[in-house]
């Protein structure tokens, strides 16, 4: 039950973190996907910039449009990091369990990262097409949910899925060099503990602010071009000239995006839009980490009394039944 008890606490706060994290960074998580969606020739294109994208919202009145999409984000980010936090922290326990570790090695935290991440990518694909596709439609365009889910078809509702799980090794390395460095900078603080109901150590706000934001960007530094790629294949047909559904599929496979990426912008083409991708995913990863951080032992706390209030129930239970 602790080790179930510990994964749901992981999950809770990692979720309820990423819900956070994402409705204050929304508007710029927009600018941002839509400067990486499009894929055109430098004398062609749009937007120069990601502040391009928000003069276009702003001087089109459109700028509750930088919003759209956010109630699918908010539930697919709550979803994808409950489970991938309750997995990733059940796998991890186990590990150290199975093996007699008291600590897990750099290999084996990729590994079990990377499974984590491949079981909740799958799960909440759907989610995430659909809100990519919200996100890089033309500003005040933009269709519900429903529409998009039921317009396409499932094979529709997957595009990109090869990608977004090559793109697992992301959280797999963030995660991976947040708890190295976490182990380490916690390793003077650390006692054998006995007591299974007793909560984990935390690092301060700003240390967790500061950690997750360094091992965010070595993430996306490293994985970066595959990111790009996604983005372009989820938003393929909002493209102007996107003009045949042969087109239109060949964009959507992988080889076919690095076709385009290669053929309209030249090797640099894999990095337009790094910058913004930096500025936003370390902003909403270290605040993400910083918010479940502190959260974490308020959330042991309250499913701990939870759990008390449940065996006290069954025990009353049983005596009376007896």
């Amino acid at each position: 039950m602790a080790l179930n008890l510990e994964s749901l606490s992981e999950a809770t706060s990692g979720a309820v973190g990423a819900l956070v994290s994402t409705t204050i960074l929304y508007p710029l998580d927009t600018c941002k996907s839509k400067y990486q969606a499009e894929v055109r020739a430098h004398h062609q294109q749009k937007y120069r910039n990601i502040l391009d994208v928000l003069w276009e919202a702003i001087s089109t009145r459109q700028i509750l449009s930088l919003y759209q999409g956010l109630g699918t984000k908010n539930v697919q980010s709550f979803i994808s990091q409950f489970l991938y936090f309750y997995g990733y922290s059940f796998l991890k326990r186990l590990y150290l369990e199975k093996s007699g570790s008291k600590s897990i090695g750099m290999k084996a935290n990729l590994i079990i990262a990377a499974a984590a991440g491949a079981c909740t990518v799958v799960v909440v694909h759907p989610l995430d097409t659909a809100s990519s596709k919200m996100q890089t439609s033309d500003f005040g365009k933009s269709k519900g949910l429903r529409n998009i889910l039921s317009e396409g078809s499932w094979d529709e509702a997957y595009d990109g899925l090869g990608i977004s799980l090559l793109l697992t090794a992301n959280p797999s390395i963030q995660y991976t060099v947040f708890d190295q460095l976490k182990q380490r900078m916690l390793k003077g603080k650390m006692r054998k503990k006995r007591d299974s109901e007793s909560s984990p150590e935390s690092l301060s706000a700003l240390s967790a602010f500061v950690l997750g934001a360094v091992s965010k960007c070595i993430a996306t530094c490293v994985t970066y071009p595959a990111i790009r790629c996604k983005v372009t294949i989820q938003s393929a047909e909002s493209e102007d000239d996107v003009k045949n559904e042969a087109q239109l599929k060949a964009r959507k496979t992988i080889s076919g995006a690095l076709y385009t990426i290669w053929k309209r912008e030249g090797l640099f083409g894999f990095f337009k839009g790094l910058q913004a991708q930096i500025l936003k995913t370390v902003l909403s990863s270290a605040l993400h980490l910083m918010v479940k951080e502190k959260i974490s032992k308020a959330t042991w706390v309250v499913l701990l009394a939870i759990r008390r209030y449940l065996l006290i129930t069954r025990t009353k239970t049983r005596l009376k039944s007896s």
